[in-house]
Order: C-alpha cells, then structure tokens, then sequence
C-alpha cells in the first residue's frame, strides 16, 4: 500500500507560478516511479510528468512546452511539480500516483495508487 496526499494547490493569475507537493508513506518510496495528472471539469484525466525512482529520468507532456519541472526527495519521500508561466487552461485538479511495475509512464490506468488532488485554478 502507498499513501499519496497532495499539497500545494491555489489561486493564481495568469503567468504566475505554483509548486506542488506530493507526500508518500508506505511503501519504499525511493522505488517507486511516480507521476503527476490531472483532469479539468468535463475532461478525461491527462499526463503531465513523470520520474524515475532514482530522479535521473524524468517525461513531459508536449503541450506543457517546458513550463513545468517535475522533481523528488527520497530522503523527504515527496515528489514536487513546479509549475512556470501559468495559464487558464491549466485549471484542473493535480494527482499525483505511482507507477505499477513495468507500466506506461504516461498512461494512468497504469498506475496504481493516487492521492486525492489537489484544486490549481489560474484566472485570466
């Protein structure tokens, strides 16, 4: 069992900046590979960012054009996503999960544990 729970979530006005965090307990989190998603209102849940249990590998989605930085501390076992130059259609809520062994980074019915969101809405 992993536990996943969310941090970091707000208000912002377009071009400003959020960080999220995303602490885990349970399993050994410097094993696992971890993700983040998220799903706007009347969207299906989408890819944002992946990294490898080590950090050394880390994925994009392309449409985020470099904004975001996904990154971990296994001391700390959190997993962070900076996110850069905001935009309106960024509002969504953010999960972070952990990969099941030999999924598909990007695909989310290939992970197997999430937190609970958290709400980022950024206003125009």
């Amino acid at each position: 069992q992993v536990q996943l729970v969310e941090s970091g979530g707000g208000l912002v006005q377009t071009g400003g900046s959020l960080r999220l965090s995303c602490a885990a307990s349970g399993r050994t989190f410097s094993r696992l590979n971890m993700g983040w998603f998220r799903q706007a209102p009347g969207k299906e849940r989408e890819f944002v960012a992946h990294i490898s249990w080590s950090g050394l590998n880390t994925y994009y989605a392309d449409s985020l054009q470099r904004r975001f930085t996904i990154s971990r501390d296994n001391a700390k076992n959190t997993v962070s996503l900076q996110m850069n130059s905001l935009k309106p259609e960024d509002t969504a809520v953010y999960y972070c999960a952990s990969l099941s062994l030999g999924g598909i980074y990007s695909d989310s019915a290939d992970y197997d544990y999430w937190g609970q969101g958290t709400q980022v809405t950024v206003s125009s």
